[in-house]
C-alpha cells in the first residue's frame, strides 16, 4: 500500500524537474512512511511512497524497472493472487528479484500488455511508463478501492493517488468548479469523474488510460453483470449457494490475511464486520485483534455488540469512545480529504484508523457487504412501498405530508419519525426515484431555495440525478433491486465508502482490505436472486443463513445501524456556535453560493427543535471548512483564526 505520483510532459526535449516529482510525492508521505522512491528520465517523471506490507526488504523499493529499464512502475494496492500469477509466469520461464506483487505486475505487463488487468484480483492504482512504445499507462482497480487523480493540461499529464499531491505542480489550479459544488450537495461528495477543480478528473473505477502520440485513450475493462440468475429449486438449492458462498468469503478472506506485518480488524458488532471476523478467527492460528468504536448515546453504542463477538472469538479487542469534542479533529479530517466530503462517519472511521495503527498495520473491513447483500434501508422500503400498490399515492399525497410534517420530527436515522418523514416524501414516486430521493440530501427545489440568484444561474440546470439514473439503465439488470445494486456499487460505493476508508486509514499509515470487495465473490453475489438477499423484512437474508452456525442470535437479528453519529445532538449543543460562525461568517457569506437567510433559517430551526436538519447543516460545514483550508489565502486565514477559536470556545 502506497502513494504514487508522475508526470509526463508532452513535449520531449522538455525534461521532467526531479524537484517537482519529489514534491508531489511527499505530499503523500503518510501513504508510504517506509520509504521513498524516484524515476526521472526525459520527459517522464514517477514518483512512489511505500508502506511496506510485503517482502519488507529493498527488493521491493519502487519505482521498479526490467532488466533493460525500458519499463518503469509505481504501484498502490495489493494483488492477492500474485502468487498465483507468479506460478504461471515462472513456468513461463521468467525469474524473480524480489517476493513482491509489485514485481508480479511488472513481468505480467511485459507478457502481455495492458490486458494483464483481466488476471489481476486485488486493489490497485498504479502507472507504467513504457519507453518502447513511448506510452504512459495507468489503471484503477474494478471497483475503485484505491484512488487516482489526473490532470492533463497544455503541457504535461499529471497524476497522483491524492489531490494534495496533484496540485503541487503549479499547472494544477485550485479553481473551484460550480458544478463540483452543486453536485456535492446532493451526494455529499462529489460524484467521479468529476473533481472539485476545474481540469482535474479521477480515473473511473475498472478503467484504465493511456497517453502515447499526444492522445490520451481511455478503456473499461469490467463490469459487474446480474445476469444470468443461479437457477434456484426448493431448499437443497438455496443451501448449495450457501455453502458456496461461504466457501467464496473465506477464500477472500484467506488471500487477504497474506501480509509480513500484523494484520486486524475492524469490528462494529453488525453482520458485515462479524462474518468477516468470525471467517478470520476460523483461519488465523493467533487471536484475531479487533477495533471498535462507540459513543456515549447508547442509541448510537455498537460496542456491546462487538464485545459479544470478541468474546465468541477470543480476540484481543480494543475500543474507544467517540465524545463530543470531535470539533477538534475536524480541522485534520478536512485537511486529509482534499475534497469537500460530509459522510460524517469518516470520523469515527478516522479515529479507529489511529488507534488500530499502533496495533498493527493492516485491518480487514465489512466494506461493500451492503452492496452485495442488499443491506440498506432503502431497499427494504422501497420493497414496502412497491407492495402497497395504490396506497403508496395515498401516503405520498399532500395531505399526507402535510399531517406527518406536523408529527416531532425524530433525532436522527435511528428514529422512528424521522424515518417515516423520509418514507412519505418520496413513497408516491416511481421506485427508480424513491431510491434516488432517498440518498440525495439537497434536493432540486431545495438548492433552489438555498442558492443565491447568481450561483443558481451558473449550476441549477444542471442534473444531479444523472449519476444515480445513468447507473439504472447501464445496470441491464431485470428486477429493481439490482439496478440499486448496481448504482451504489458503481457510485457510493467507490466515490463515498471507499474514499473514506482510503483517506483515513492511509492517513495513519494503515491498510484497509475487505474480502466482500473480491471481484470474484462480487460477481457470485450479483447473480443470486433478489429473495435470497431480501426474504420478507429480513435484508442479507443468505449470508445470515450462510453464517448462522458461527455468529449470535444477538448479531444476526439485530437491525443495522452503519456508523451513524449524533449529529443532531451536537449540532444543537457542543457544535451550533461553531456552525453559526463559520457558515454566516463574513467569509462564509462571501463564497456567494447560498442566500444568508435560507443558512440561517437551518441553523435556527434545528437548534430550537422545530426540524431536524442536522445532515443538511453538516453538509454546508464541511464545505465551509474545506474552502477555508484549500482555497482561501493563507492570510485571510490568519486574519480570522482568533474569531474562529472564540467560536469553537463558546459551543
Amino acid at each position: 500500500m502506497c502513494g504514487i505520483a508522475g508526470e509526463l510532459h508532452f513535449d520531449a526535449s522538455r525534461p521532467v524537474s526531479p524537484e517537482a516529482v519529489l514534491r508531489m510525492t511527499r505530499a503523500l508521505a503518510h501513504r508510504g512512511p517506509d520509504d521513498e522512491g524516484l524515476f526521472v528520465r526525459g520527459p517522464v517523471g514517477l514518483g512512489h511512497r511505500r508502506l511496506s506490507i510485503l517482502d519488507l526488504s529493498s527488493a521491493g523499493h519502487q519505482p521498479m524497472s526490467n532488466e533493460d529499464g525500458s519499463i518503469w512502475l509505481v504501484f498502490n494496492g495489493e494483488i492477492y493472487n500474485f502468487l498465483e500469477l507468479r506460478d504461471e509466469l515462472e513456468r513461463d520461464g521468467v525469474t524473480f528479484r524480489s517476493r513482491t506483487d509489485t514485481e508480479v505486475l511488472l513481468r505480467l505487463y511485459e507478457q502481455r500488455g495492458t490486458s494483464c488487468l483481466h488476471a489481476l484480483r486485488g486493489m490497485f492504482a498504479f502507472a507504467i511508463w513504457d519507453a518502447r512504445r513511448q506510452a504512459l499507462f495507468l489503471a484503477r482497480d474494478r471497483l475503485g478501492v484505491k484512488p487516482l487523480f489526473y490532470h492533463i493540461g497544455n503541457r504535461a499529464l499529471t497524476f497522483a493517488s491524492e489531490l494534495k499531491a496533484l496540485t503541487q505542480n503549479p499547472e494544477v489550479r485550485r479553481e473551484v468548479d460550480p458544478a463540483a459544488i452543486h453536485h456535492y450537495l446532493t451526494y455529499q461528495y462529489v460524484p467521479s469523474p468529476l473533481c472539485v477543480y476545474r481540469g482535474v478528473r479521477k480515473l473511473p473505477p475498472a478503467h484504465y488510460l493511456v497517453w502515447r502520440d499526444g492522445r490520451k485513450e481511455i478503456h473499461r475493462y469490467w463490469k459487474l453483470r446480474y445476469l444470468p440468475k443461479f437457477p434456484v429449486k426448493g431448499a437443497r438449492s438455496e443451501r448449495e449457494l450457501e455453502a458456496e458462498l461461504r466457501e467464496k468469503v473465506e477464500e477472500a478472506t484467506r488471500l487477504r490475511l497474506i501480509a509480513d506485518v500484523p494484520v486486524g480488524a475492524f469490528l462494529s458488532g453488525g453482520i458485515d464486520s462479524s462474518v468477516i471476523v468470525a471467517t478470520m478467527a476460523r483461519l488465523s492460528d493467533e487471536p484475531v485483534h479487533t477495533f471498535s468504536i462507540g459513543f456515549q448515546e447508547k442509541s448510537y453504542d455498537e460496542l456491546p455488540s462487538a464485545r459479544i463477538l470478541s468474546k465468541l472469538y477470543g480476540t484481543r479487542h480494543t475500543e474507544y469512545c467517540v465524545r463530543p469534542d470531535v470539533r477538534d479533529l475536524l480541522p485534520a479530517l478536512v485537511k486529509s480529504y482534499d475534497e469537500p466530503y460530509a459522510d460524517a462517519s469518516a470520523i469515527p472511521t478516522f479515529v479507529l484508523s489511529k488507534l488500530a495503527r499502533r496495533e498493527v498495520k493492516v485491518v480487514l473491513t465489512g466494506d461493500a457487504g451492503d452492496e452485495n447483500f442488499a443491506g440498506y434501508d432503502r431497499y427494504l422500503a422501497n420493497e414496502f412501498a412497491r407492495r402497497l400498490g395504490r396506497m403508496a399515492a395515498v401516503l405520498g399525497s399532500r395531505v399526507m405530508k402535510l399531517l406527518v410534517q406536523n408529527v416531532p420530527h425524530g433525532a436522527g436515522q435511528r428514529d422512528f419519525r424521522w424515518r417515516l418523514k423520509r418514507f412519505v416524501d418520496q413513497v408516491a414516486k416511481s421506485p427508480r426515484a424513491r431510491n434516488a430521493g432517498w440518498i440525495f440530501q439537497f434536493d432540486r427545489a431545495a438548492k433552489a431555495e438555498l442558492y443565491t440568484p447568481e450561483f443558481a444561474e451558473q449550476v441549477l440546470s444542471l442534473d444531479s440525478e444523472q449519476f444515480v439514473f445513468d447507473r439504472y439503465r447501464e445496470s441491464e439488470a431485470e428486477d429493481f433491486l439490482d439496478e440499486a445494486l448496481y448504482a451504489d456499487v458503481t457510485t457510493y460505493l467507490p466515490d463515498c465508502l471507499l474514499v473514506k476508508a482510503d483517506i483515513a486509514t492511509m492517513a495513519h499509515g494503515l491498510e484497509a482490505r475487505s474480502p466482500f470487495l473480491d471481484h470474484p465473490l462480487m460477481e457470485f453475489a450479483a447473480r443470486l436472486p433478489a429473495d435470497l438477499k431480501i426474504r420478507g423484512r429480513e435484508p442479507k437474508w443468505i449470508l445470515k443463513r450462510a453464517f448462522r452456525d458461527r455468529l449470535p442470535a444477538s448479531i444476526l437479528e439485530r437491525p443495522k445501524m452503519g456508523f451513524n453519529l449524533p449529529l443532531d445532538s451536537w449540532l444543537k449543543n457542543e457544535l451550533a456556535d461553531m456552525s453559526w460562525d463559520l457558515l454566516l461568517g463574513e467569509r462564509g457569506r462571501s463564497r456567494g453560493y447560498f442566500r444568508p437567510e435560507s443558512v440561517k433559517r437551518l441553523l435556527t430551526e434545528h437548534r430550537l427543535g422545530r426540524w431536524n436538519w442536522h445532515d443538511e447543516i453538516w453538509t454546508l460545514l464541511l464545505l465551509e471548512m474545506w474552502h477555508r483550508e484549500f482555497v482561501d489565502p493563507p492570510v485571510a486565514m490568519a486574519e480570522e483564526a482568533s474569531e474562529i477559536d472564540c467560536g469553537a470556545a463558546g459551543a
